[in-house]
């Protein structure tokens, strides 16, 4: 596992109940994975936003910030945020309509019991962390 270099993001992790917890480090994981692996990402900056563990490609400016955080109004249900004036989550579900459940133009939902397809949700994060190299 990763670790923390902001403990108010940290704190929030702790926080979650303990299935959605390593659902949600998964995801965390793959955050950074692809952003490493992404030719002009740069560094991630780990961050909260509206109380919610956010990944900037501060170092670079190439992409749009991804949140992640459960939902708190459908428990058991995690997400993970776009920027909700890009055309991503738009996007992404003319590419991956049957794989993913979608809220609206800003997140991608997934129940806690369900295995992510981590290949696509990856093109998905990358897409992000390289928004405005692409011309979005």
């Amino acid at each position: 596992m990763r670790k923390f270099g902001n403990p108010r993001v940290e704190s929030i992790f702790k926080a979650y109940p303990k299935i959605l917890r390593g659902r949600l480090l998964s995801l965390r994981q793959l955050i950074f994975d692809v952003a490493e692996r992404t030719p002009g990402v740069g560094k991630l900056e780990e961050t909260l936003k509206w109380g919610e563990p956010a990944y900037v490609t501060s170092e670079t400016k190439s992409g749009s910030t991804i949140r992640i955080d459960q939902k708190k109004s459908q428990p058991g249900h995690y997400a993970i945020y776009f920027h909700c004036q890009t055309n991503l989550v738009e996007t992404f579900r003319e590419i991956f309509r049957s794989e993913f459940e979608f809220e609206g133009n800003r997140a991608i939902v997934f129940h806690q019991d369900t295995k992510i397809p981590s290949k696509k949700l990856a093109q998905c994060i990358s897409m992000s962390l390289t928004y405005r190299v692409k011309g979005g």
